[in-house]
């Protein structure tokens, strides 16, 4: 094994235009133009047309089919969505916002009450490198006990730590009934206080189990919504779907729309992950730290090592947005797939995103976290600790509870991105974007999802780490 004290290799390498965001699956939006009333009736629709993406889907069929009932929204909800439509169009459409979302201090809010309802939650990145958001209908409270205008403002003071880098959108439908719906005038609101900051890197909108509820909102909204913002919106009537986008085991998924999609599916549930039987020799991701040690006779992951020494060049250091930025997934799939079948790969002078979605891939698809299980609940709680007391304490985490094979891994990790930092001003990546980033890929709970409450210390204690990795580790 390395000793404590490994210096990082630096190489050469040119750079170009970056690859841009792209998804490799054959996405639509349903023609939404119906009367309301055949909607109240639940009729079958007919002639829709499909508004596809610019991608294929890989086996050449679509995934993505439109929205369903499932019973959830009583006819009266229905009835009344519709009438709040109608009087909104009267008075000329789209309806004026009737909510004050107050004002955005820079004192920090204490949302900690409704952060505690679970309804938002961050976690890593998908499988074309973007954070992950999601939010559940089903965690809405009453809407005479939920303050409509501070949940707004918990909404954009969630966002405003991840807008500024690719992202997908994951809404959990199922649940929403006439007690916890929001006014039609909140939804407007929250679409005009998300401006374009947040709608230009939010690369998807997954809309999972949805119901003829969406489409009557949408089909309101549909004047003011652009055509390419549309394009976002997915719909996804199993989760099972949801799988070729992003890692379900790590996806906070409420049980009630568990349930729910295994009444739909007949009990066939979601895709798992791999088992230890099914690991092979050559494999990287997905496995163990210690798994690659003992077949790959190296105490850092090959992959981490070729990624990290074609990131080092300088040329690719200073490409701003690096690690902001998603891929297409496909050309992650493959790749993942040579390396796991023990193939070499070189990175060429465009590949800088794809190296960098590479590395967050293998850190975060890791059987168990870099940081460990062990270290979750101390590092959840390190922003509990006095200033005074932040180095010694994550010392004795990372020097002394911290096994040597992660160690080894997690210094050849911080090492590289303290050379990102040191380019900041012209990568745009400052140690807290950086903690943001990678901070959600080092550790995670037991029951492998992150909550929104434990997000923050994750990504203080990943900044702490960077900025003060030459008193932290043994060099």
């Amino acid at each position: 094994m390395e000793p404590r004290g490994q210096s990082l290799t630096q190489q050469k390498f040119e750079v170009e235009d970056p690859y841009p965001s792209l998804s490799d699956y054959h996405d639509y939006e349903p023609g939404l133009e119906f009367d309301d009333s055949e909607l109240m009736e639940q009729k079958p629709e007919d002639g829709e047309e499909d508004i596809e993406d610019d991608l294929e889907d890989m086996d050449g069929r679509n995934c993505i089919d439109s929205p369903i009932s499932d019973g959830t929204i009583e006819e009266d909800f229905e009835q009344a969505l519709a009438n709040e439509v109608h009087e909104a169009e009267q008075l000329g459409s789209p309806v004026t916002p009737c909510i004050d979302p107050g004002p955005f201090t820079e004192e920090r809010e204490d949302f900690s009450d409704i952060a505690e309802l679970g309804i938002l939650e961050v976690l890593g990145d998908d499988r074309s490198g973007r954070k992950i958001i999601t939010a559940a209908a089903c965690k809405l409270p009453g809407n005479k006990v939920l303050n409509n205008d501070r949940f707004l403002r918990y909404i954009v003071y969630t966002l405003d730590q991840y807008v500024d880098m690719d992202y997908s959108l994951v809404y959990f439908h199922h649940g929403l009934v006439s007690k916890n719906k929001l006014p039609l005038s909140w939804m407007w609101g929250l679409y005009k206080v998300l401006d374009r900051r947040y709608k230009k890197n939010m690369k998807s909108l997954f809309i999972v189990h949805p119901t003829n509820f969406i489409r009557v909102v949408y089909n309101f909204f549909r004047p003011i919504i652009s055509a390419k913002f549309g394009q976002k919106v997915k719909y996804v009537n199993q989760l099972r779907d949801l799988s070729a986008h992003m890692d379900l085991d790590k996806l906070p998924i409420p049980k009630e729309v568990i349930d729910h999609d295994r009444k739909l599916t007949g009990g066939l549930g979601i895709t798992g992950t791999s088992t230890l039987s099914s690991w092979q020799p050559s494999q990287q991701f997905g496995v163990t730290l210690e798994w690659i040690a003992e077949h790959h006779q190296t105490a850092v992951p090959p992959i981490m090592v070729r990624c990290i020494e074609f990131l080092s060049n300088p040329d690719c250091l200073e490409v701003e947005g690096i690690f902001r930025r998603s891929v297409n997934v496909t050309v992650v799939r493959e790749l993942q797939s040579r390396i796991d079948k023990g193939e070499t790969v070189d990175f060429e002078h465009p590949d800088v995103h794809t190296a960098a979605v590479l590395l967050k891939t293998f850190l975060r698809e890791l059987s168990h976290p870099l940081l460990t299980y062990q270290l979750h609940e101390s590092i959840v709680h390190f922003t509990d600790v006095s200033k005074e007391r932040r180095l010694l304490y994550c010392k004795d985490l990372v020097i002394k509870k911290l096994p040597d094979q992660n160690y080894v891994v997690l210094k050849f990790l911080i090492e590289f991105l303290s050379l990102v930092v040191d380019r900041c001003d012209m990568n745009k990546m400052t140690a807290a974007n950086l903690a943001v980033v990678f901070g959600p890929n080092l550790v995670w709970s037991n029951d492998k999802t992150l909550s929104l409450s434990s997000i923050g210390p994750i990504n203080a204690f990943t900044e702490f780490m960077l900025s003060n990795q030459h008193e932290i580790f043994i060099l």
